[in-house]
C-alpha cells in the first residue's frame, strides 16, 4: 500500500507560501446609510472580490445597524456573527436585537452583515430548487449497504453545478477573504478595534480575523468554537468528533426518554429501538405532507440534526413529534422535508467548507472514513455520512472532489499573538461544535480565556444566564473571567411540552415555525 501524504504537513508549506503573499491595501468602502424599518440602517459595501488585486473587480455586501440609543454612552460598534456557513447576518441582527441584553443595546450600535456567497451579497448558486428536492427526497434515513457510490456520484452532480453557475465566485468565498472584509468595514465604520461576537461558524470567522489581525481586536466572543487546525487542515480528525457529538446528543435525549416515560411518551419502553424501526418505515413508506411532498426517514434525521441544538428544554416536544411521527401525522415538525428556504443556507454551506478545508482526494481513505463514521454514531450517522451534500456531516464526499481554487482559505498559524484577551465559550453536550473543540482553540490561541457552559445544546449565551453575564461584563468592559470558569445554569426538561419558550432559550420548531435555520439567540431577561 502506498504511503499516504500528511495533509498538515502539506498545508503547513502552503501556509509558509502563502504568507510570502503581499497584499495591497485595498480601498475602505464608505457607507451610505439609509433607514430599513424598524430603526435599522441599511447600506452596501464594495469591497474586492479578490484581495491578491484590490484594484480590480469588486463584490457588494449588504450591512445593517442599530445604533445605540444614547450616542454620549456608546462604547462603538459591536460586530455580530451568526452561524453556517450560509446564515444571514443581516437577518441574524434584525431577528436578535431586541432579545439582546440591555447593556448590549444600550453600549453598542449593533452591526450585521451578510457575507460574500450568502443571501443579499451576490448568493452562491448550485443546484436549483428542484434538484435538490430530489436530492433529499430520494436519500434514506437507513441507506443500504451500496450506498456510497451513489453518494460520491451525487456529489460530483453537486460540485459540476457551483462551477456552472457561481465559477467566477467560487474561488473567493473562504474565511480569509470574509475576515478581510470585516476588517475593511471595522475601518467603514470609524472603529479602530473589533467588537465581536460570534457563534458557532461566525466563532471560525473570529478566530481567522484574530490570526490576521491581532492587535485590531479590542473584545472578541468565540461562542461553539471550533478547533480551527483540525478544522481547516486535518478535516477528517474534525469530522470524527462531530459525527459522535451530534449521536452522543442523540442518544442522551433517548436514555431521558426511556427514564422519563411519562413525560417523553415515545419508544414504548424501548425507544431506541423504536427509533431504528421508525426510520426504516418511514424510509418503506413515506408519508405525504401538506405541500405534496414526502417525508421519510432522511426527512427526520435532518430536523433532528438542528433541532437537538436546543438543548433539554426541547426533549418533551422531540418526544411528541417522534410520537406523531410513528402515528403518520404530518403535523410533526420532525417530518417537513427541507424547503428552499434550507437550500438557500445549505449551498453556501457546502461550498465554504469544500474551499476552507483541505480535503486528501483519495477517495478509497474517504470511503474507510465515512463507513467508520456512520459504525461509530449509528443513531444519525449513516444518513449523513451517505446523505447529499447538505450539512457539515455530508461536506466529504463533494470536498474530496473539489476542483477549484481556493485563494482566499485561511491556513496558518492560529495563535494570534499580541492580541488582546479572547474569550471562547464551548458547551459540554454541544451536538454540533463539540466541547473539545472549545478546549482546544483556547490553548491554541495566545491569549484566550475558556469559559465551560455545562449543558446540552448549542451555544452558551443566550442560553445560560452566568455565561450571558460574562459576555456581557467582558464586552462591555473588558472584564475576562477567569479561565476555568464553569456555568452550570441549564434549563431542566419541562414536565410536558412548552408552547413558549421558557427564558434563556429557544423553541426551535416550536418558536419559528419551520426552523429553516433562522439563527436564533435566546432571551435572558433578568439580566442588566
Amino acid at each position: 500500500m502506498a504511503a499516504q501524504a500528511d495533509p498538515t504537513s502539506a498545508a503547513s508549506a502552503r501556509s509558509a507560501a502563502a504568507s510570502t503573499v503581499s497584499y495591497k491595501a485595498p480601498a475602505v468602502p464608505s457607507l451610505a446609510w439609509t433607514d430599513c424599518g424598524g430603526g435599522f440602517e441599511c447600506a452596501s459595501a464594495e469591497v474586492p472580490l479578490d484581495y491578491r488585486a484590490p484594484e480590480g473587480k469588486k463584490i457588494t455586501l449588504a450591512v445593517t445597524r442599530k445604533k445605540a440609543a444614547d450616542q454620549t454612552k456608546r462604547k462603538g460598534t459591536l460586530f455580530m456573527q451568526p452561524g453556517g456557513p450560509g446564515n444571514s447576518g443581516v437577518d441574524f441582527v434584525r431577528n436578535n436585537y431586541a432579545d439582546l441584553p440591555a447593556a448590549l443595546r444600550d453600549s453598542f450600535d449593533v452591526f450585521g452583515y451578510d457575507v460574500r456567497g450568502v443571501a443579499r451579497s451576490s448568493a452562491l448558486e448550485c443546484w436549483d430548487d428542484q434538484r435538490y428536492t430530489k436530492a433529499v427526497t430520494d436519500a434514506k434515513g437507513v441507506p443500504g449497504p451500496d450506498a456510497f457510490g451513489p453518494a460520491l456520484r451525487e456529489a460530483a452532480e453537486f460540485n459540476q453545478a457551483c462551477t456552472d453557475k457561481s465559477s467566477e465566485l467560487l474561488p473567493f468565498v473562504g474565511t480569509e477573504y470574509v475576515a478581510r472584509d470585516i476588517d475593511l468595514l471595522r475601518q467603514a465604520l470609524g472603529e479602530d478595534k473589533l467588537t465581536y461576537y460570534g457563534r458557532s461558524f461566525g466563532a471560525y470567522i473570529g478566530t481567522v480575523y484574530a490570526a490576521l489581525f491581532p492587535k485590531r481586536v479590542r473584545a472578541l466572543t468565540l461562542d461553539g468554537a471550533y478547533d480551527p487546525v483540525n478544522y481547516a487542515n486535518r478535516p477528517y480528525a474534525y469530522d470524527r468528533p462531530q459525527y459522535l457529538a451530534l449521536d452522543g446528543a442523540m442518544s442522551r435525549f433517548l436514555d431521558w426518554c426511556q427514564a422519563d416515560q411519562a413525560t417523553c411518551g415515545f419508544g414504548d419502553g424501548d425507544p431506541r429501538a423504536a427509533f431504528e424501526k421508525l426510520k426504516s418505515d418511514l424510509d418503506a413508506n413515506p408519508v405525504p405532507t401538506a405541500n405534496g411532498g414526502q417525508a421519510n426517514g432522511y426527512t427526520l434525521v435532518y430536523r433532528l440534526m438542528f433541532n437537538i441544538n436546543e438543548g433539554k428544554v426541547i426533549w418533551p416536544a422531540f418526544g411528541e413529534a417522534l410520537r406523531k411521527a410513528q402515528q403518520r401525522d404530518n403535523t410533526s415538525f420532525l417530518l417537513r422535508p427541507p424547503s428552499p428556504a434550507s437550500f438557500d443556507f445549505l449551498v453556501p454551506n457546502v461550498v465554504v467548507e469544500c474551499v476552507d478545508r483541505d480535503y486528501p482526494r483519495d477517495q478509497a481513505l474517504l470511503k474507510r472514513k465515512v463507513t467508520a463514521y456512520a459504525k461509530a454514531a449509528p443513531l444519525l450517522g449513516p444518513a449523513m455520512a451517505y446523505g447529499p451534500p447538505t450539512y457539515d456531516h455530508q461536506h466529504a464526499t463533494a470536498c474530496t472532489q473539489w476542483n477549484g481554487e481556493r485563494v482566499s482559505r485561511y491556513d496558518g498559524s492560529y495563535r494570534a499573538k499580541g492580541s488582546a484577551p479572547i474569550l471562547v465559550l464551548g458547551t459540554t453536550g454541544d451536538p454540533d461544535t463539540p466541547y473539545q473543540d472549545a478546549v482546544a482553540l483556547s490553548r491554541q490561541l495566545d491569549n484566550a480565556s475558556l469559559l465551560t457552559f455545562k449543558a446540552e445544546g448549542h451555544t452558551a449565551f443566550g442560553r445560560s444566564a452566568c455565561a450571558t453575564e460574562a459576555v456581557i461584563n467582558y464586552l462591555v468592559d473588558l472584564k475576562v473571567p477567569a479561565s476555568g470558569t464553569t456555568c452550570a445554569d441549564e434549563t431542566q426538561p419541562p414536565s410536558s411540552t412548552p408552547k413558549v419558550a421558557p427564558p434563556g432559550t429557544t423553541l426551535g420548531e416550536l418558536r419559528n415555525g419551520v426552523d429553516e435555520r433562522i439563527d436564533r439567540i435566546g432571551r435572558i431577561g433578568s439580566l442588566r
